[in-house]
Order: C-alpha cells, then sequence, then structure tokens
C-alpha cells in the first residue's frame, strides 16, 4: 500500500497544479526478472521529484522510460499531456527535445572540446542558427554552471565535477522543459556533491524546470527534493517531504536510512 503524505500544504496545493509526468501501473521486465510492478507516480510543473531506492530496483529503468529510450511491457506514461503509447517516432523525437537527460557518466563525446559537445544539440536540432546565435547560447549556458573558462577544454582534462556541471549544461541548452538526473552525485567527492546539489537547484530557478533526480543519496534527497518517492520491489511505496517519508516507522525506510548514514 502506497504510503502517500501530503499533510503540509505546501504539497496537497500540488493537486491543484500541472501533471507534467503521469505514470500509472506501469509494469517493465527483462526477461524473467520483474523491475516494475505497478508503479504509479506523478510529477507536477515546477517541482523536483527525487526518486530514491537501492541498486537494482528500476530507478533508472524508469526515467528511460519517461525519456522513450525504454518501452513499458504495460501501463500508461503521459510526458507533457502526451502519451508515450503507441508514439510515432517523429512525435517521439519532438517531444525528447523538451526533455533534458542527465547521464550518469555524463555522456560526453571524448573527442570533442566541451564547446563542440554543447554546440553538438543545437547543430543537430536547429536548423539556421548563427554562428553568433551559437556561440551566445554555449557561452550562457557555461556561465549558468560556472564553467566557462573551460570552454576549449577536452573531456579528458575536466574532473568528475566538472563532467557533471558540462552533461548538465549540455542539456540545458535546449531549453528543456523537464529535466531527468540519473544518479548526479555519484561517484563525487563530498564537496563536490554539495556543488552539484546547488547546481540542480539552481536550475530550477532559472531555467523553470520540472525533475526527476535518481538517487540513492539521502544527502542529495534532502537538499534537492521539494517531494521524495521510494521504489521498493517495483512500485513505489511511499512519497511525501523528505522528513515525512523518514519519520515513516516502515522497517524499510529505517533500513534504508541505516544503509545510507550508519553502514557507508
Amino acid at each position: 500500500m502506497l504510503n502517500n503524505h501530503y499533510t503540509n500544504n505546501q504539497y496537497t496545493s500540488k493537486t491543484l497544479m500541472n501533471k507534467v509526468i503521469e505514470i500509472e501501473h506501469l509494469y517493465k521486465s527483462f526477461g524473467d526478472r520483474d523491475i516494475l510492478v505497478d508503479a504509479n507516480i506523478d510529477v507536477y510543473q515546477g517541482e523536483n521529484l527525487v526518486v530514491l531506492g537501492r541498486s537494482g530496483t528500476g530507478k533508472s529503468v524508469l526515467i528511460k522510460i519517461i525519456a522513450g529510450l525504454l518501452m513499458a511491457d504495460k501501463g500508461n506514461v503521459k510526458v507533457l499531456n502526451q502519451s508515450l503509447i503507441n508514439i510515432s517516432k517523429k512525435e517521439l523525437n519532438a517531444l525528447r527535445l523538451k526533455i533534458g537527460f542527465s547521464f550518469q557518466n555524463s555522456a560526453l563525446y571524448d573527442s570533442m572540446t566541451v564547446q563542440e559537445n554543447l554546440e553538438f544539440p543545437l547543430v543537430r536540432n536547429i536548423k539556421n542558427m548563427s554562428r553568433k546565435e551559437i556561440d551566445k547560447a554555449v557561452h550562457d549556458v557555461l556561465e549558468s554552471v560556472g564553467l566557462l573558462q573551460a570552454i576549449h577544454q577536452m573531456p579528458s582534462e575536466l574532473s568528475g565535477g566538472q563532467k557533471k556541471r558540462i552533461g548538465i549544461a549540455r542539456t540545458l541548452i535546449m531549453n528543456p522543459e523537464i529535466m531527468l538526473y540519473d544518479e548526479p552525485t555519484a561517484g563525487l567527492d563530498p564537496i563536490t556533491c554539495i556543488e552539484i546539489n546547488e547546481l540542480i537547484n539552481e536550475v530550477k530557478e532559472k531555467y523553470h524546470t520540472s525533475s526527476i533526480i535518481i538517487t540513492h543519496d539521502l544527502t542529495c534527497a534532502k537538499e534537492v527534493g521539494d517531494r521524495v518517492a521510494v521504489l521498493f520491489d517495483g512500485s513505489f511505496k511511499f512519497q511525501g517531504t523528505f522528513e515525512e517519508v523518514f519519520k515513516d516507522k516502515d522497517p524499510r525506510i529505517k533500513s534504508f536510512y541505516d544503509y545510507n548514514f550508519i553502514e557507508n
């Protein structure tokens, strides 16, 4: 049974806001292994939703389905009021331009400079941009992530945190309405994690995005999440504010909290 904690006004009011993502009775399996089992969740305009869960619980599969990189076995997924069921390739490609996907490994092209990496989605998707317009877009987005000085560097010359920032910048350059972050703080030192968490919040404020942040990092969840939803056994069992979710007495919640803050 899903435990919903919408006790404060901030979250009860979200029922009156626009839904930008709607997931109903979602199922996804690989072979005989069930990954998502009757998963149900909504994302509201202008919020950061954190999806928590241990490794292998289906977090990354969920956002790959939202981005159209994987197809659901059953259920319905709507993104920006458009169903992904039986969507045409042309419609899906158009929808993807409104979705920024920040991959866990940043997914930069090693043979391209930072500037070339950022130019790539513009040149590929927007025709007839002038050189001046492209340069301005690259300059502006690099300023937004605090890495204008890295414009001529190669990915191999960047730190892990810098690669994360450039990966986020490459998604922002298309001005997406939705951001999907896959483990944004994974593999980073504590100070860089703080910087990435701050950047995620800055992106929401500056670009007015709605976001899903996939993580098993509770510090990240607490710092960036307007709302937290926890995946157990392929479905959402708990959701609410960070404080509301982790006040729950369910032993699965306690073990997840202990795993993050005691065992590590």
